[in-house]
């Protein structure tokens, strides 16, 4: 980065601003608009907030919270973006040097940390330059250096699924609860965000991701997705005591749910349901928890085990275990490529079409 131009030193007594998306559209208005457009205003914020994911703006935040604070511990400025300055800042970053810890990042945080910045300086009205050589030439090299393959979460295979089932107690609401959001989680391959996301019906929360319509021969989820909406059809099990749609009904009469979110937070010792929808990570925690109890990999130590299982456990475990056309299981779970959907089947047979023997050798 010889011959570099970095920004002006800030003062000591400077605050570091954390920018809010929502805000960007009442700043390029200025002057603010009349009092009459002041409601196109309200909505315009709205579906600047709607254009991502809570989690997502939340992790954003987040990240320019670091790059700022990382600004300010160098002397450097945040504003206007400098491709020379955010390549200092991922190399430290992926170094580990001058930043909280001291220890380094994974590339993925980086990749995520740089997305985070590019997105929030868009937003401010002044985009910062990704394909800037002090950027990519200093994030390649990152790759080359400390990238590593990806770490897949263990795959509930159903019989995990059924001896986690055994764990949770029939007899409490949390436990039907429960029940319903493993079976529904795996039969539909559904993300944890997509779970906690369902209404009982359509337009219903201002928040929902989609809702469900329950049939005779199974059930239809309709799920809002990055690309659009997606139907996903869940059929009836061969048992009661493993049939999502028989799990989930049963859930909602006890709970005494009609309208809204179907998952929700269970208080007074297993007795009563409030009207808030679950936080996704409770899903995360529910597979962890039940696969350590159920002694799921029980060859593994604790430690490792917790590590293996996380909420896409549940979507590698219907991925693995139907045995069906690959193009089934690819629309259930929404991917855009056959390839995505083979990084979820742990146990396929990689070598069911063998190339080399076709080739005559």
């Amino acid at each position: 980065m010889s011959g570099a131009q970095i920004p002006e030193h800030r003062r000591d007594d400077d605050p570091v601003t954390d920018p809010d998306p929502a805000q960007a559209i009442a700043e390029a208005l200025s002057p603010p608009p009349p009092a009459h457009l002041e409601q196109l205003t309200e909505r315009a914020r709205d579906y600047v907030k709607a254009a991502s994911s809570a989690n997502t703006r939340k992790a954003y935040t987040s990240d320019w919270k670091h790059f700022a604070a990382w600004c300010r511990r160098q002397g450097l400025e945040t504003f206007p973006p400098s491709p020379q300055v955010v390549g200092l800042y991922i190399t430290a970053c992926a170094s580990g040097t001058g930043i909280p810890g001291g220890k380094p990042n994974a590339v993925s945080t980086i990749e995520r940390r740089l997305s985070a910045l590019s997105w929030t300086y868009t937003q401010r009205g002044t985009p910062l330059e990704r394909g800037d050589r002090h950027i990519t030439t200093v994030l390649a090299g990152i790759r080359n250096t400390h990238a590593s393959p990806p770490r897949q979460k263990e795959a509930v295979l159903p019989e995990d699924l059924v001896a986690m089932l055994e764990t949770l107690d029939r007899g409490t609401l949390r436990g039907l609860r429960d029940r319903a959001m493993l079976l529904l989680g795996f039969a539909g391959g559904l993300r944890r965000s997509e779970v906690v996301g369902l209404d009982l019906g359509r337009d219903q929360t201002g928040d929902g991701r989609g809702w469900v319509e329950i049939l005779d021969r199974g059930m239809v989820v309709t799920l809002r997705g990055k690309n659009g909406w997606r139907e996903v059809e869940i059929g009836r099990g061969s048992s009661d005591a493993t049939c999502p749609i028989v799990a989930l009904q049963v859930w909602l009469k006890l709970a005494r749910i009609g309208h809204g979110p179907l998952f929700r937070r269970v208080t007074g010792e297993s007795k009563d349901v409030g009207p808030d929808r679950l936080n996704d990570r409770e899903v995360a925690r529910l597979v962890k928890r039940t696969a350590l109890v159920a002694g799921v990999r029980g060859d593994l130590s604790e430690g490792e085990r917790e590590k293996r299982f996380a909420g896409h456990s549940l979507r590698a475990g219907l991925a693995s275990s139907a045995e069906v056309d690959e193009r089934y299981v690819q629309r259930q779970l929404g991917h855009a490529s056959a390839e995505m959907t083979r990084r979820y089947q742990r146990r396929r047979d990689r070598f069911r079409v063998n190339l080399t023997k076709a080739a005559g050798l």
